[in-house]
């Protein structure tokens, strides 16, 4: 899996960022990852090897700005130059998360009209009141590869009013780390029913730390709960 951070730290907004990984990894270092920094990577889609060639290789899935909120505002003139890049690099296609959908249009490229093939940009919605408000923006905005993540999933979600042909994805996972947040498989479980019926491909990524089934709690390590999801065999990929 190939990662691209141009920017590095991040300001929490909502419930979700709560407990985010990026603080919790910072604070192992003791740095601030309330601080917005360029980071060294900042131009790594178009660095190339001694030989002349692209370090990202052509065909890739880039997964962009984890470490921060590509649409951050701090980052709002990086982004014009981070633009640029991906714009360049059409033979990659750029995954790209964010709780700031309603900050899409601070200075998108004057080219991007209905969106760049290459690139998908996944609103995330932890429970209802950002799924409100995040997913109504979302769907009409040009963007031609959409996807959802609730992650971490807070609560029971109704997203079917936004669950039309222009999502190509939705995700779920639980909350990890030691102050992780319940998830509950029966909210996993409900946003998976609702995806069927819109025929909709669903993804069940991660339990979190502490998962309820069956009204027993299950305190599960780090290393598994990706697995333990897999394990599951609850994903949904139409015919």
């Amino acid at each position: 899996m190939a990662q691209w951070n141009p920017w590095h730290g991040c300001h929490k907004i909502s419930s979700g960022c709560q407990n985010c990984y990026v603080y919790r990894m910072d604070a192992l270092f003791d740095r601030d990852a309330s601080i917005v920094k360029k980071t060294a990577n900042f131009n790594l889609p178009i660095k190339k090897t001694r030989k002349g060639e692209y370090k990202l290789t052509p065909g890739e899935t880039i997964y962009t700005c984890f470490s921060s909120d590509f649409f951050l505002d701090q980052a709002d003139d990086w982004r014009i130059e981070a633009w640029k890049m991906i714009r360049l690099r059409s033979d990659l296609h750029f995954f790209i998360i964010t709780k700031r959908i309603d900050r899409f249009h601070v200075n998108l490229p004057s080219d991007w009209h209905d969106g760049y093939e290459h690139v998908t940009i996944c609103s995330t919605c932890e429970n209802q009141d950002r799924t409100n408000y995040r997913l109504p923006i979302f769907l009409e905005l040009p963007i031609k590869h959409k996807a959802i993540i609730c992650e971490p999933l807070l609560e029971k979600i109704d997203l079917s009013p936004w669950l039309s042909s222009s999502i190509e994805t939705v995700t779920v996972g639980g909350e990890s780390g030691s102050n992780a947040r319940i998830c509950n498989y029966n909210w996993i479980l409900d946003i998976r029913r609702q995806c069927i019926q819109k025929n909709i491909p669903f993804h069940f990524k991660q339990t979190g730390a502490k998962f309820v089934k069956d009204g027993r709690l299950y305190q599960i390590k780090r290393e598994l709960q990706h697995q333990q999801a897999k394990k599951a065999g609850i994903d949904f990929f139409p015919v």
